[in-house]
């Protein structure tokens, strides 16, 4: 009988250039859909929740697959995990209904961005956190995000190699917090744009900076230009964090 298994797993995306397969570069999905073959012994169709772009890492990431293997998701969590290399693991799996896709049945997705705000560069953090080292006041920085919850058409915070049509998107919360020298800024929604998270928290450093005023957000979300926002920051403070269903 054939079943559907949902695993969530988690990955250091340093090495990868994103999720989805590509031809001429190492991607996530390759290297787990070669797991996934060593232990169903086939070459199976596998199913992501989302793509996240080069350097990008994710706490939860979930992806389907489908098999008449009797096995049951404890031991295909164990057995994926001898054939994975380090910077990928699974830890979770359940068996859902044969019409469920993790993509279009995802209610919601939650990414943080970790900024690490030490004067001095840290090289364990190199490759997990952007190193920002000017004063950042996360207080202020959490007052002006509030403009982001709501629906919106977030055109302008949308790289333009994006080919989406359907710019609008719906933002459930958004913060901005201080632990420590990091700054963890965190944002649930319905959806996102291609690097929407990232511009995001460029423009909220422009902010931070001055280049966009106190009230100003607002303003430029409305405007849906894509100058008027900040820039792209860099993929590997980024994590995609928690999916829904």
């Amino acid at each position: 009988m054939m079943r559907r298994l949902l695993f969530s797993i988690k990955y250091d995306g340093t090495a990868y250039h994103g999720w989805q397969v590509q031809n001429n570069a190492l991607t996530v999905q390759e290297v787990f859909q070669n797991a996934v073959e060593k232990v169903f012994l086939k070459r199976l169709d596998v199913k992501g929740c989302s793509r996240t772009d080069s350097g990008v890492h994710a706490e939860m990431y979930c992806v389907s697959i489908d098999t008449d293997m009797n096995i049951s998701c404890e031991n295909a969590v164990l057995a994926l995990n001898t054939h994975l290399p380090d910077d990928i693991a699974a830890f979770d799996c359940k068996e859902v209904n044969l019409d469920f896709h993790p993509r279009y049945d995802c209610k919601s997705k939650q990414y943080i961005y970790k900024i690490y705000n030490g004067k001095i560069r840290n090289p364990f953090y190199e490759k997990y956190s952007y190193h920002y080292r000017y004063p950042i006041n996360e207080e202020y920085l959490h007052k002006e995000a509030q403009h982001f919850l709501g629906t919106h058409d977030f055109s302008g915070f949308c790289s333009v190699k994006s080919d989406v049509e359907d710019t609008v998107r719906t933002v459930y919360s958004v913060s901005v917090k201080r632990e420590g020298d990091f700054v963890i800024f965190s944002v649930e929604a319905n959806g996102f744009l291609y690097n929407m998270v990232r511009i995001i928290v460029g423009t909220l450093l422009f902010i931070n900076e001055g280049n966009i005023k106190e009230g100003e957000l607002k303003e430029v979300i409305e405007s849906k230009d894509r100058k008027r926002a900040g820039k792209t920051a860099p993929p590997q403070g980024l994590y995609l964090y928690k999916i829904n269903y």
